[in-house]
Parts: structure tokens; C-alpha cells; sequence
């Protein structure tokens, strides 16, 4: 009898044993389950962007490229129909024809014929002058033998004087026009000049505005306005993308940035490309996101998210923006 209760009692211990170890493996499972996992981090593909514009605003004439169209540094994306900036050109180009007239005419002097016809109008005055003193001479003796008053006498001197003085101006006009221009005025007429050169310089450039080229290579991403529309100026009428200059944005909560400091490197699947691709960290945001992440058990802070931003290493083929990156948990 004794020996049958101990049989017994150890199939019991035995049973709780078992129970024991089962419900201590699905505790084990349930808190396994329920656990908080790590989750892979997602990142964006992101190109450099480049809107083209024209300095000077106009009527879109031809568009030269389309979408999904590469594009090379240099290639002529668009024209613009502008008679203003024609009429400008025009406006400038006799402005600095008059200009230039007028410094050359400085730098001339006066002509040959106008010289000759002030050394002709001094040498009558030299006569004239000559003659007044003259007849000056005869009325002062006539005055000295008592002939004539002393008012003649005066007269007669004044009309000699006045026409001195008259032929010292005539020789004045002669040298003037001998010499031509003062070298202020040529200086100043020079500088007139190139100052109206810079007016046509600058119309110029705006006529250049008007074929607007790509400033760098890539592919065409937007054409916002079509032919025949106004484009105001510094609109962007084009936008490239330039795919050799591509990165991926990830967004890392600040407790897991440790494992992405600046110049490490991370592997990570592109689901488009199903391809493995090797990541070097470029860039980590000055400030935080204003996005937040919030603890779930009482008494935990908020976390900050930070953006980092990785390059390829290698830059597989087909790799655009948009496309997504897995990273593994960290």
C-alpha cells in the first residue's frame, strides 16, 4: 500500500513538473512575441535638382527637349521670342555709333577748311588793326598842329584799340582751332565712349539670355511652361536631375545614431534593383527633424530623429530617385 502512494505521488510531482516547464515555455514564447522588436530603417534615393531660368522675362519660342530626355552641359533647352531686348540692342548700337562719332571728332579737332577760315578772319583783323592805327597816327598829328579837336583824336584811338583788341581774339579763334580740342573734352569724350559700349555689352547679354543652355548635365525632369506662354523672369522653365550626383535620405532616431557616424559605411537593399548596395554616410543634420518619436512605457522620453544622408559607393545601374533603401536593424 505504501508503495503504491509513493508511485503515486511521484506521478504527480512528475505532472507538475511538466506543467511547470510548459507553461514557463509559453510564457517565455508570449513574452518573445510581444516584445518590442528592431525594425529595418528605410531610407529615399534623392538627386540634385536643378531648375533652369531665364534672366530676362519672354514668350517661350521653341522647346528643344522633352521629358526623360538626357540632356549634355551646353545643350540648347530653350528659346525665348523678345523684340524688346531686339529693341534695345538696336537703341544701344546707335547710341554708341553717335558716341564713337563724337569722340572721333574730338580726337580730330576742327577741319582743315574751318582752320584756314579762322587764319583768314585773324589776318583781316590784323589789317583792320593795322589801318585803325594808321589813321590813329594821322588824327593825333593833325590834333598836335591844332587841326582838328581833341574828340577826333580820342575817337580815332578807341577805333584802333577795339580793333587791336579784335585781332588778338581772331589769333585766339586761329590757335583754338589749330590745336583742336582740349584733352579734357577727348578724355571725356572717350569715356562717353566705352560707357555706351557697356550699354551695348549689356543688351547683348540679354539677347544671349534668350537661348538659355543646360548648365549641366542630366535628365530632364519638368518642362513647366510650353510654347507660346510668357516665362517671367527667373521662372524655371526646365528641370534637370543630375543622376551621377544621387544619395539616400534616412531618417535615425537619435538613440541609434551611433552606429552611423560620419564616413561609415552600410549596406542596404534597393527592392527595385533587388541588388545589395554599399552606402557611405556624407552628411548628418545639424539640427533635429521636427518629427518626434514617443515612449511607449511610462516615464520614457521623446527621441529626436536626425536626417542622415548616405552616398553609393558604387552607383548601380537604374538607380533613380524615389526608390526605396532597407537598412537591417540596428
Amino acid at each position: 500500500m505504501a508503495e503504491r502512494n509513493k508511485a503515486s505521488i511521484g506521478k504527480t510531482l512528475a505532472g507538475v513538473a511538466v506543467a511547470v516547464g510548459v507553461i514557463g515555455f509559453l510564457a517565455w514564447g508570449l513574452s518573445q512575441a510581444f516584445a518590442p522588436r528592431a525594425l529595418p530603417l528605410q531610407a529615399q534615393i534623392e538627386a540634385q535638382e536643378v531648375n533652369v531660368s531665364s534672366k530676362v522675362p519672354g514668350r517661350v519660342g521653341t522647346v528643344h527637349v522633352r521629358l526623360g530626355q538626357s540632356v549634355k552641359a551646353g545643350d540648347l533647352l530653350f528659346e525665348l521670342d523678345s523684340p524688346e531686348v531686339a529693341a534695345k540692342i538696336t537703341q544701344a548700337r546707335s547710341a554708341q555709333a553717335a558716341a564713337q562719332a563724337v569722340a572721333a571728332k574730338a580726337q580730330a579737332g576742327a577741319r582743315p577748311e574751318e582752320v584756314e577760315m579762322a587764319r583768314l578772319a585773324w589776318e583781316r583783323a590784323q589789317t583792320a588793326a593795322r589801318i585803325s592805327r594808321t589813321t590813329f597816327d594821322r588824327v593825333d598829328a593833325m590834333f598836335k598842329e591844332g587841326v582838328l579837336a581833341r574828340q577826333k583824336r580820342d575817337e580815332a584811338e578807341a577805333q584802333w584799340m577795339a580793333a587791336d583788341q579784335q585781332a588778338h581774339a581772331a589769333q585766339a579763334q586761329y590757335e583754338m582751332a589749330r590745336r583742336g580740342a582740349r584733352t579734357e573734352d577727348k578724355r571725356a569724350a572717350e569715356a562717353q565712349a566705352q560707357q555706351v559700349g557697356g550699354v551695348v555689352q549689356e543688351a547683348e547679354v540679354a539677347q544671349a539670355e534668350t537661348k538659355i543652355k543646360a548648365p549641366i548635365a542630366g535628365e530632364v525632369a519638368k518642362v513647366q511652361i510650353q510654347p507660346g506662354e510668357l516665362a517671367p523672369q527667373g521662372f524655371p522653365v526646365v528641370t534637370l536631375v543630375n543622376l551621377s550626383d544621387i544619395w539616400a535620405v534616412l531618417q535615425v532616431r537619435e538613440d541609434d545614431m551611433s552606429a552611423f557616424g560620419m564616413g561609415s559605411s552600410h549596406t542596404g537593399e534597393v527592392p527595385a534593383l533587388k541588388a545589395q548596395v554599399s552606402f557611405k554616410v556624407s552628411s548628418i543634420a545639424v539640427l533635429p527633424d521636427f518629427a518626434t518619436w514617443r515612449a511607449a512605457r511610462p516615464g520614457g522620453t521623446d527621441l529626436r530623429t536626425f536626417e542622415i544622408r548616405l552616398r553609393p559607393e558604387l552607383v548601380p545601374a537604374g538607380l533613380r530617385p524615389g526608390m526605396s533603401v532597407v537598412f537591417p536593424p540596428r
